[in-house]
């Protein structure tokens, strides 16, 4: 009777813990990723993708849900299974041109950020994405205009070394990347994380059109967070644990899960 007695009670006890072990087990994060090419072809694309996908897994924040069409940009009710917005957390684009969205699903993402305060990441060349969009542009912070130094051993400083997404690096490092700039940049609306320092590179270089060169930085829009990075341009940038170390604070502070300051900080 004893041991009847024991098991009954051990059963109430792990019956009464699961639950509790179950609450403290946050649910994972969902991230739309979304690699799709109507202009330049970027080999770093697949790179980008894998990386975010493999990343969501070792940290077990998020799972990411990887496209290379924009089917899913939508607010509709979907068939066969399929996802639409409201079943993620934040988007990510690296993308080129001009994208097969119709106006539902251009303003369905606009609310997904601006209204559901959502999140929207993008990488190097979703700033080369949407030029006959305005809203896109305004939402990203701007779009590419040029990159007169092609691909070089580019010296980047850290503009905001306390922010969470960047304070793991170093206050100015160098790396090979392709270094954009940017048009129609607004700085009295974003927060720069990093720059090129321009200290260091031909600034008389022809084809060169600004006095500073931001390449990360992060903003509200409405109620949800954006964050681009220049940065991804050769596929070896995705294998740096420095670099994947931003994406994953960039993915959490994305999706509200760390704190980050997005006020501007238009002199930097």
């Amino acid at each position: 009777m004893k041991i009847v007695r024991t098991l009954i009670l051990c059963s109430l006890v792990l019956a009464l813990a699961l639950p509790l072990c179950a609450q403290q087990q946050p649910a994972k994060k969902r991230l739309l990723a979304i690699g799709m090419s109507k202009g330049w072809e970027h080999d770093s694309v697949s790179d980008a993708l894998a990386t975010l996908y493999k990343l969501g897994k070792d940290t077990g924040i998020w799972d990411t849900y990887v496209r290379t069409d924009t089917e899913l940009i939508t607010k509709k009710k979907m068939d066969r299974n399929a996802k639409n917005l409201g079943y993620f957390d934040a988007v990510f684009f690296m993308t080129t041109g001009e994208l097969p969205m119709d106006d539902e699903q251009k303003a369905a993402l606009l609310s997904f950020v601006r209204e559901d305060g959502k999140g929207f990441l993008g990488a190097h060349n979703a700033t080369d994405t949407f030029y006959q969009w305005p809203e896109y542009g305004d939402m990203i912070g701007g779009y590419f205009d040029g990159h007169p130094w092609m691909t070089f051993k580019a010296p980047i400083k850290v503009d905001d070394p306390s922010f969470p997404i960047v304070k793991h690096l170093p206050p100015s490092f160098e790396m090979v990347d392709e270094i954009y700039q940017t048009k129609q940049f607004a700085p009295e609306k974003v927060r720069v994380l990093m720059s090129l320092d321009t200290s260091k590179v031909d600034m008389k270089r022809q084809g060169v059109k600004y006095t500073s060169v931001p390449i990360t930085w992060v903003k509200n829009y409405g109620k949800g967070r954006v964050f681009y990075c220049g940065l991804g341009h050769p596929p070896e940038v995705w294998a740096r644990p420095d670099i994947q170390k931003l994406w994953i604070e960039a993915v959490k502070w994305s999706m509200g899960l760390i704190p980050g300051d997005p006020t501007p900080n238009p002199s930097k």
